[in-house]
């Protein structure tokens, strides 16, 4: 009798299961071939990381298609020379999230599921990109995050909250594929734990209509409206940027407007920096004039 096809359904519970052994003080078996794939695959991350492409013009790719039109016109629009540069930390934040991600990769090829199109290069009217993965015959996009960011994939309410655009990533790579039940697998990095979302395809984009909304929107003479409202920051009266906006590089420019004219103004706290774009009352913490 032929073992049943495996299907991404019981893809945590099959790594969890094969990880067990491990707790009885078991070997995992897992193969040679698979070890040495995994090895190559780490130093190809390791010398890809140190070896950063020279930046050139900006373009839509399918892991930006779904950031919101005024973010996405100013990446396209503007010099990169007035905008944030990238800090260590954050390079250091990218390494290891490009390795867990083949650990989780590894993981699942030893839960005996089938793993294909790995990096695989495609293109939706126009737009490039390269997918991470299709496993048992649907895309998978992996994902490390916080526990913060986790829970909306174990919950299932990424589509209530997707700033970075992972919906709209994951129906061009479906659509380039001609697939629809794939989804996300997911990495706490705070607690290991992992997980399978499969949104429903009512809550994925129409992505040939997202492209072209896009591509219409970053060649506006002027910037979309702003992604995100201002927030009340506690009740001293101030308003300080959204959680969406404080990620963005070009938060500075966008809202170049703020505290009349004077532009955002930043202040250290213990948990980071907070973005004021209005300030009644001074905060009682240091005023970061340069970042």
């Amino acid at each position: 009798m032929k073992n049943k096809k495996k299907t991404l359904d019981t893809l945590v519970p099959d790594i969890y299961n094969k990880l067990s052994a491990l707790g009885k003080g078991e070997h995992l078996d897992i193969d040679e071939e698979t070890i040495e794939q995994f090895g190559e695959s780490m130093k190809e991350i390791m010398y890809t990381w140190s070896h950063p492409t020279p930046r050139g013009k900006p373009a839509l790719r399918m892991s930006n298609i779904g950031k919101q039109p005024r973010q996405l016109w100013y990446e396209m629009n503007t010099s990169s020379d007035s905008t944030e540069v990238i800090s260590p930390a954050t390079f250091i934040k990218f390494l290891y999230g490009h390795l867990l991600e083949e650990i989780v990769l590894l993981l699942v090829k030893v839960s005996g599921h089938e793993v294909t199109s790995e990096q695989k290069e495609v293109k939706v009217s126009g737009i490039k990109g390269h997918m991470d993965c299709v496993i048992d015959g649907e895309v998978v996009d992996v994902k490390t995050a916080s526990n913060f960011a986790f829970k909306k994939f174990k919950d299932g309410t990424l589509s209530e909250d997707d700033p970075f655009g992972y919906m709209a990533q994951l129906a061009g790579y479906e659509s380039a594929e001609g697939t629809s039940h794939g989804g996300f697998l997911a990495l706490n990095k705070e607690s290991g734990e992992l997980a399978m979302f499969q949104p429903d395809n009512f809550d994925k984009p129409n992505i040939k209509k997202k492209i072209s909304s896009i591509k219409k929107a970053i060649k506006l003479d002027s910037p979309p409206d702003k992604c995100y409202n201002d927030e009340p920051d506690g009740k001293s009266g101030n308003m300080k940027l959204a959680r969406g906006c404080t990620w963005c590089r070009f938060k500075h420019d966008c809202h170049s407007d703020a505290n009349e004219g004077k532009g955002l103004r930043v202040f250290k706290y213990s948990t980071g920096f907070r973005y004021l774009t209005q300030v009644a009352k001074a905060p009682n913490v240091i005023e970061v004039t340069q970042i």
